[in-house]
């Protein structure tokens, strides 16, 4: 099977994933708090986390049969570049969530999700905030790129 197909198979799932769990944290924190919206976005966001990093290997893979002076290599940097930008900015995004919810549960006792949440303290909400619509904001970001890789220069495809 040729390795732009595989990327091109996983490459929806982090997209999904990522801005639909970016989406539901930032209803808990912004308009519906509830706690089972904040559990769905947090669970969407490592699942989408790991789908991201498949997406990036498989995509480094691919990226070993092209061209290297082909004239769209700007944009596949920029492309790459997104990606692991991407998995820098959901990677410590959940680093700092699972490190707020082990000193919670430490605090409170052995409950699976505390009532002192990360998002709904203050200062966390905000930095939640602009960290999540960043993510989102690459998610398109790469996603255009990627598009503009596949449609207008025929890459993995031709």
């Amino acid at each position: 099977m040729m390795t732009a197909l595989v990327h091109a198979a996983v490459v929806h799932f982090p997209i999904a994933l990522l801005i639909c769990g970016s989406l539901a944290i930032l209803g808990t924190l912004h308009r519906w708090p509830r706690v089972e919206l904040g559990i769905i976005g947090w669970g969407l966001l490592f699942p989408g986390w790991l789908a991201l990093l498949a997406a990036i290997v498989s995509g480094i893979v691919a990226q070993g049969a092209l061209p290297p002076e082909a004239p769209y290599r700007p944009i596949l940097n920029w492309h790459t570049g997104s990606g692991l930008a991407l998995a820098v900015v959901y990677g410590d995004l959940i680093y700092r969530g699972w490190l707020h919810w082990r000193r919670s549960k430490r605090a409170e006792g052995e409950g699976w999700f505390s009532e002192a949440d990360l998002m709904t303290e203050r200062g966390p909400k905000w930095r939640l905030t602009v960290q999540l619509l960043l993510g989102i904001g690459l998610v398109v970001f790469s996603g255009w790129l990627g598009g503009q890789l596949v449609y207008e220069f025929g890459v993995g495809v031709r």
